[in-house]
């Protein structure tokens, strides 16, 4: 029989996989290659996301590497925004090309018809390697070809086709500004892959997010038919107390439950809360959360371990001469508790507002 693992031996397993347990020794371009996708619908999380995970993180770290396009951000798993490699962008998008087209299926993909998907796809890359282009200027330029057709859904069908990387200043700690979009391959200066396997990117995503199921790797990705790859490679099963199948490398090592596991400041969108399906994402958060957490308008909101698990949320406010981290608790803390959460948001006001005179950590109790 499969050895069972509790929800406390799942979470100190992730935890340690997503650089939750300890702050890691790696650099920031190691640490985007472990984590092999860090969401980024926006340009902040990533940031605050390696910060809580590596020892020494400064933002700078990741907009040098933004800029020297070692690292981008591009539509990718879940056909949504994330950050990651240049390496591991040439390889993951176009495996994602199945998710990237089952979305244009949907609304945008009705507004197309009469249009030339192949013709679409080469108009949108000579526009955007001309020079970037933000999607209000794409979607102007595109319909002047094609009047009939709604912009927004001409900017659909080149997202959707295209490997559209977002260039600088974009992502850039503390630059605002619109997306301006050119093609990974013009920006890398390399082809993307061809017919790249499933295999390594369960591999990858096992060393970064296991154990899971089948349907946890179908949640991260949007792929399907996951499991049909799974049962063909060497992998280690275990099943959960509910009797759900897991999958982990056989290599991988999974911690005493009862490891001790410190306070940690997650950002909005961050990839652990989101890349688990709905039951086996209790390993983090508890069910009675997810709807405090999960907005009916997609922002996932930022969110408090303590444990391990998630046990509030949090938001910076910040003005000209003070900012404030307002933590509000879905459950009660301990002293110790208490006192480690103001000093850790301590530590995070000291990097999102580094200028202010008066910074204050405000805890708001159950």
């Amino acid at each position: 029989m499969p050895e069972v693992l509790d929800r406390r031996a799942l979470n100190r397993a992730t935890l340690e996989r997503q650089l939750l347990l300890a702050r890691a020794g790696l650099s920031a371009l190691e640490a985007v290659g472990h984590l092999y996708g860090m969401q980024a619908q926006a340009p902040d999380p990533p940031y605050i996301g390696l910060w809580t995970r590596l020892a020494g993180f400064v933002p700078g770290d990741l907009a040098r590497l933004i800029d020297e396009r070692l690292v981008v951000r591009l539509v990718l798993m879940r056909s949504t925004i994330h950050l990651v490699t240049a390496e591991d962008c040439l390889v993951l998008r176009p495996l994602m090309e199945p998710v990237m087209a089952r979305a244009l299926r949907g609304t945008h993909g009705r507004g197309l018809a009469g249009v030339d998907p192949e013709e679409l796809a080469a108009t949108g890359r000579k526009l955007v390697e001309e020079r970037p282009l933000t999607f209000r200027e794409l979607g102007a330029l595109l319909g002047e070809r094609w009047p009939q057709a709604p912009a927004a859904d001409l900017v659909a069908g080149v997202r959707n086709t295209l490997a559209l990387v977002q260039v600088p200043p974009r992502g850039i700690w503390g630059v605002g500004g619109q997306a301006a979009h050119t093609t990974a391959e013009a920006w890398l200066g390399r082809p993307l892959a061809e017919r790249p396997r499933p295999e390594e990117a369960v591999r990858r995503y096992l060393a970064a997010y296991g154990p899971a199921t089948v349907m946890d790797l179908q949640q991260w990705s949007g792929l399907t038919r996951l499991g049909e790859v799974v049962r063909e490679m060497d992998l280690r099963g275990f099943v959960t107390e509910e009797g759900a199948e897991l999958f982990d490398l056989p290599e991988a090592g999974r911690p005493d439950p009862e490891t001790p596991a410190p306070v940690r400041y997650l950002p909005e969108y961050d990839s652990t809360l989101l890349s688990f399906e709905r039951r086996t994402r209790t390993r983090i958060c508890a069910e009675e959360y997810r709807g405090r957490i999960f907005t009916v308008n997609g922002i996932i909101k930022a969110t408090v371990l303590v444990d391990g698990f998630v046990r509030g949320m949090w938001k910076a406010t910040r003005g000209r001469r003070e900012a404030a981290l307002e933590v509000e608790l879905f459950a009660p803390v301990s002293d110790r508790e208490r006192a480690d959460l103001e000093a850790e948001g301590a530590r995070l006001l000291d990097v999102l507002a580094p200028e202010a005179p008066s910074r204050d950590v405000r805890l708001r109790d159950a």
